[in-house]
């Protein structure tokens, strides 16, 4: 059971303060990730979704969520446009990166020069395991979306899960693995070219 840290504020700050440091000096990353939403799904019973994949991220401001299943469904940011997609889907869908309101969002002060502090209002800080701790809040300008932001940290400021509770008590939690910092990537796999027949829209970000 997690416990709640009855030290000084100055903690929490300590800890977010290297989990910056960790971020700030990294051009790139690449995980494996699974992704679990808990969710309504109507008035009849309640959502519990699985799915993994493959997380890479440039700086500045790029990301690439690829999923194994179905596989081809991605979610993309190349700095200024969020581009989403599922396999089967007649369109695909796509908005300015500053209207991006959705579950991925908080990872994205990853993509620049951070300071976590002040990202989260109410920033908090729990032990959960040996050498593992949760530094939880309300990111900014998403309290009408987000109830809370929770991430589960090492010693060396190494996210290892990121939790959201929507407004609605949804539930997404990412845990990742197989993190490799500093890899090459390519512009193009952070670049969405859309299947023959499939329109891109302007839309809003999925679940």
């Amino acid at each position: 059971m997690a416990t709640a840290v009855c030290a000084p504020a100055q903690t929490a700050l300590s800890l977010a303060h290297t989990v910056d440091n960790h971020y700030n000096h990294l051009q790139s990353l690449r995980a494996r990730y699974t992704e679990r939403y808990q969710g309504m799904g109507g008035v009849a019973a309640g959502v519990d979704r699985s799915e993994t994949g493959t997380l890479t991220l440039r700086k500045p401001g790029r990301m690439r969520w690829a999923y194994d299943s179905p596989a081809g469904k991605v979610f993309l940011l190349d700095g200024k446009v969020a581009t989403f997609y599922t396999p089967g889907d007649p369109q695909a869908q796509r908005l300015p990166a500053k209207q991006l309101d959705d579950m991925r969002s908080p990872l994205r002060f990853l993509l620049g020069h951070t300071e976590l502090a002040k990202e989260l209002d109410g920033l908090n800080l729990t032990l959960v395991a040996p050498g593992l701790s949760t530094l939880s809040g309300v990111p900014k300008g998403m309290a009408g979306s987000l109830r809370s932001l929770a991430l589960t940290v090492d010693a060396s400021g190494q996210i290892h899960s990121m939790r959201t509770e929507a407004v609605d008590g949804a539930v997404t939690t990412f845990t990742f693995d197989r993190m490799e910092e500093n890899v090459a990537t390519r512009d193009a796999d952070f670049t969405f070219v859309p299947p023959p027949g499939v329109a891109v829209v302007a839309g809003t970000a999925p679940l």
